[in-house]
Order: C-alpha cells, then sequence, then structure tokens
C-alpha cells in the first residue's frame, strides 16, 4: 500500500517524498527511528490532496512541523509522517487581524508581528514550534495562551472538509484543547486577534527573555522543551530539583543541571535513554513528593 501511495503522490506533483526517514534528523531531540514514508507537501492544496489519499488507503499517519515537543521511539514507524513546516506558513496580516498558517514557526510570527508593531504574541517567541502546535497544546508563557489572542482556526476534518471553528467550540484549559481528544481533525490555519503596541519596546521585551533563556534553559543541547506541566500550586523544575534529580543520567539522556525540567539528548542518546529519565523522575518526585507530575512531551510510536 505505501508502493501506491508514493506513486500517486509522484504521480500528482504533491511534494518530497522518502522512505525509512530518520525522524531523529527533524526532532528537536534529535531522536526517533524511521518513518516508512516522509512527505513534504508543495502547499496547502498538496496536503489537503494528501490527506485524502491517505485516508482512502487507511494507511496511518502523523502531522509534523518542527518536531519539538514530540518524543518519537527508536522503531520504524509503519505510516506517514507529513512535515508541514514549510507548506503550510502563510501570513496574511489585516490591521490587528493575523491570519498564519498551520506550519509557520511562533518565532518567526512574533518577530515579524513585533517589528509591524504588533502586540499580544511576544511570548510566542520562547516557544520553539509551530502555530500548530502552540494551538494544539494551548502553548503558553509569561501567563499568557495561544487561546488568550485566538479567534478561530481552520480544520481538516475527519471527512476531509476543510471547515472553520471558533474559539469557543475548541475546549481549551491549561495545556489542552478540543484536538488532543479529536485526532482526525487536523489544524490548518489560525486567525488571531492582536493589538497595536511599540515595535521597539516589543523587540526590546523579545530581547530580555531571550537572555534570560539562554542563561537559564540548556539551549546548547537537543531538547524537546518543557518535560513536564507545572501541577497547581507547583513548579515543576523545582519538585524535581529538590527530589535530588539535577544531572541524572541514564544513557545519553540527562535531567539539565541548568534547568530540571529540560530532559537533554547531552550526547547520542537514544529515545529510550529519554523516555527512561522522564519515567524516572516521574516516579522519583511520586514517591519523595506524593505529587503525580504529568509530561508535557508527547511520546510517539511506542506501542
Amino acid at each position: 500500500m505505501f508502493e501506491k501511495f508514493i506513486v500517486a503522490v509522484l504521480g500528482a506533483k504533491l511534494g518530497k517524498i522518502a522512505e525509512f526517514e530518520p525522524l531523529a534528523k527533524h526532532t528537536t531531540l534529535c531522536v526517533g527511528g524511521p518513518a516508512r514514508v516522509f512527505v513534504q507537501p508543495n502547499d496547502k492544496e498538496a496536503f489537503v490532496k494528501m490527506m485524502k489519499i491517505i485516508r482512502e488507503m487507511s494507511l496511518d499517519y502523523k502531522i509534523l512541523g518542527k518536531g519539538s515537543n514530540i518524543l518519537a521511539s527508536d522503531h520504524v514507524y509503519e505510516g506517514v509522517v507529513i512535515q508541514t513546516d514549510k507548506a503550510m506558513n502563510k501570513l496574511k496580516i489585516d490591521g490587528t487581524l493575523v491570519t498564519v498558517g498551520a506550519g509557520m514557526s511562533d518565532l518567526r510570527l512574533a518577530r515579524h508581528a513585533a517589528r509591524l508593531g504588533l502586540a499580544g504574541i511576544e511570548f510566542l517567541s520562547d516557544i520553539p514550534g509551530t502555530i500548530g502546535g502552540a494551538v494544539f497544546m494551548n502553548a503558553g508563557a509569561y501567563k499568557k495562551e495561544i487561546s488568550d489572542v485566538l479567534v478561530k482556526v481552520q480544520i481538516l476534518n475527519e471527512e476531509n472538509e476543510l471547515i472553520w471553528l471558533d474559539k469557543d467550540a475548541l475546549e481549551f484549559a491549561y495545556r489542552k484543547s478540543i484536538f488532543q481528544r479529536k485526532p482526525d481533525w487536523v489544524i490548518v490555519e489560525a486567525v488571531l486577534q492582536l493589538e497595536v503596541g511599540n515595535a521597539e519596546q516589543i523587540l526590546a521585551t523579545m530581547k530580555k527573555r531571550k537572555e534570560k533563556r539562554i542563561t537559564s534553559q540548556p539551549l546548547e543541547l537537543p531538547s524537546a522543551g518543557s518535560t513536564f506541566r507545572n501541577p497547581e500550586g507547583y513548579a515543576a523544575w523545582e519538585l524535581i530539583a529538590n527530589a535530588g534529580l539535577r544531572g541524572y543520567t541514564i544513557g545519553g539522556a540527562k535531567v539539565s543541571e541548568k534547568h530540571t525540567n529540560f530532559v537533554v539528548n547531552a550526547g547520542k542518546a537514544t529515545a529510550q535513554d529519554i523516555a527512561d529519565v522522564i519515567e524516572l523522575v516521574r516516579k522519583t518526585v511520586l514517591e519523595k513528593e506524593n505529587i503525580t507530575l504529568y509530561q508535557e512531551v508527547e511520546f510517539f510510536n511506542w506501542s
């Protein structure tokens, strides 16, 4: 069936395609086994056509943006991975209303808006993913979340129809959205409502925050960003540090000394190494602090 899919994609000239592509090349943790088929659609229209073919052939699939919040297993993924960060990065600005493709980089959008003097999404410059991923996770920082500025999203539903959904229909909560229980809904575009601000002040704020991240986060090593959500009333990093896990290592994976809520690839780690560290942290914090940590990072292809 994969051969038929490849022929169909190539025949319709829908984008680039590769077989057994290592996901380690496409995730910020730099781990992950090969995808049986890996595709990069040319544009939004090509993506929709690809999805129709995938669904007609009943193939398993995974949408991948920047690969920044995912822990892909070391095993072969017997499905199609679709990378959208180059295909779906449309950007249209009408006053303070921004329409953006799901594959657009959070950082790129934040910087572009800042240069135009548009405020409200400075926090996105701290999140190394895409707008689609931000909406999926209701990503946030500095007490702001993407749901604070979101107006509506365009999705590709299970019937391969492009439809718009208002924010109120998306069941946003802390690091949660309806998309986490609707895996067949694919985020395609988002409309954001920003505010008029001062470009110099916005850029200065982003610069100051970047400098703080450099000193407080292990940006020099591969990671998936924050590993665990903050339990209500607690900081995950502090619970992990208090449990004596700073610098704890299994294989090539390690709890960062600089920021204990980051599990990093300290050198040739396997996905299993990273998963083992995450589980060890979870068990230890539960035993010592009687608090359950829930991961932010998505485990993919582990069953």
